[in-house]
C-alpha cells in the first residue's frame, strides 16, 4: 500500500514517515520547498498549501492519504486576520487536496485535525466524537470547516474519509503549551496551581503515531470520525509533576485560590492560559475500542519521558506550521 503524507517534516511527519517505512509500507511525503529533494527522493516539493496548490505529482500511485499540512494554531496570534489565513491553508487547501485525490483514485483520506473543534473545556462529561462542534477560535473554526467540507468530497466519490481529532501532543520536540510547561518546570519558580483539582487528555507522539497507522488499512475507520489520548487523563499538578520527575527537576506548587488565580490571569491578559491550567478537557475514545479495537501501546509516562529526552531551545517560539 501506497501511503502520501503531507507535511512529512513537521513535528508528527517526521516520526509518522519513518515508522511506516519500518513497518513495509511505501511512503511518499510533501514539504513546502525542494530543499530536502536532493537527499530523499521519496519527497516532493509543492510549495505554499491552499486553494492553487498542484498535488498531482505527489498523488501518483497513491492509495491513502494522511493530511498533517496545516497552519497550527499559536498562542500569540499577530494576524490582523487570522481566520482568512486559517482557511485558505486548512479549509482551502484541504479541499484542494482531497478534490485532487478523489479524481485520481485515492482510496481514503486520513485528516488530523484538532479536540478544539470540541470545544475548549468540558465540564460532567467528556468530549465525544458525536457531539456538537464548538469551535472556540479561528484555528478550531478551519478545522471544523474543513471536516465538513472533507464530509462532502466523500459523499460525492468513492473517497473515504477519516477525521482524527488529537489534543496536545506531546513528543521530542514538541513547542507550544508542553515546551512553556517544561520552561517551568526547569525554572525552579514555585508555582501557584497547588488546589487545580482538573482532569486532561493528552496523546503522545508515539501513540498518535500508531493509531493514524492503525487507520490506513481498517475498514471500520471508513468515513468515521475519532478523537485519541493517551487514555490517561491528569489534573495539571499530576502532570507538572510527572514531567518534573522525567526531567529530574525538583518542582514546587503551593496551594492558592483557583478563583483568584483566574482572576489575577485576568488582569495581566493571560486568561487563557488560565483556563488551559485550570480547567478539563477530556476525551472518550470507546468508539476506537469498540469499532477498531485499539488501545493506546504506550503508556503516558513513557510519552513524557521520551518528550523530554531531547529537549529544544525553550526560547525558541514563533508560528508552527507542519508544512514548512
Amino acid at each position: 500500500m501506497r501511503i502520501l503524507i503531507t507535511g512529512q517534516s513537521g513535528f508528527v511527519g517526521r516520526v509518522l514517515f519513518k515508522e511506516l517505512q519500518n513497518r513495509g509500507y511505501t511512503v511518499r511525503g510533501t514539504n513546502r520547498t525542494a530543499s530536502h529533494r536532493h537527499v530523499m527522493r521519496d519527497i516532493v516539493a509543492v510549495g505554499d498549501v491552499g486553494p492553487s496548490t498542484d498535488w498531482s505529482e505527489a498523488l501518483q500511485e497513491t492509495d491513502v492519504i494522511i493530511h498533517l499540512a496545516n497552519r497550527a494554531h499559536v498562542l500569540d496570534e499577530s494576524s490582523r486576520d487570522p481566520l482568512s489565513l486559517f482557511r485558505e491553508i486548512n479549509v482551502e487547501g484541504s479541499i484542494q487536496l482531497a478534490k485532487q485525490a478523489a479524481a485520481i483514485g485515492v482510496k481514503r483520506f486520513i485528516f488530523v485535525s484538532s479536540i478544539k473543534v470540541n470545544g475548549e473545556r468540558t465540564d460532567e462529561y467528556p468530549f465525544t466524537p458525536e457531539d456538537q462542534p464548538n469551535p472556540q477560535n479561528p484555528y478550531a473554526v478551519s478545522k471544523t470547516e474543513a471536516e465538513m467540507a472533507l464530509r462532502r468530497v466523500a459523499q460525492v466519490s468513492s473517497m473515504e474519509v477519516v477525521i482524527i481529532r488529537p489534543p496536545l501532543v506531546i513528543g521530542s520536540g514538541a513547542k507550544g503549551n508542553f515546551q512553556r510547561l517544561t520552561g517551568l518546570v526547569r525554572s525552579g519558580i514555585p508555582l501557584p496551581i497547588g488546589s487545580i483539582n482538573n482532569r486532561r487528555s493528552i496523546v503522545s507522539l508515539g501513540n498518535l503515531v500508531d493509531f493514524l497507522i492503525h487507520c490506513i488499512a481498517n475498514t471500520q475507520a471508513a468515513n468515521q470520525t475519532f478523537l485519541v489520548s493517551d487514555g490517561v487523563d491528569l489534573s495539571t499538578p499530576d502532570l507538572i509533576r510527572m514531567v518534573a520527575s522525567s526531567m529530574k527537576q525538583s518542582v514546587r506548587l503551593f496551594p492558592f485560590p483557583v478563583s483568584l488565580l483566574k482572576m489575577v490571569a485576568k488582569i495581566v491578559g493571560q486568561q487563557g492560559t488560565a483556563n488551559r491550567l485550570c480547567g478539563s478537557l477530556q476525551l472518550n475514545m470507546e468508539k476506537n475500542r469498540r469499532l477498531l479495537n485499539w488501545t493506546p501501546p504506550y503508556s503516558l509516562q513513557q510519552g513524557i519521558r521520551d518528550a523530554v529526552k531531547h529537549e529544544t531551545n525553550p526560547s525558541q517560539s514563533g508560528e508552527k506550521i507542519l508544512h514548512d
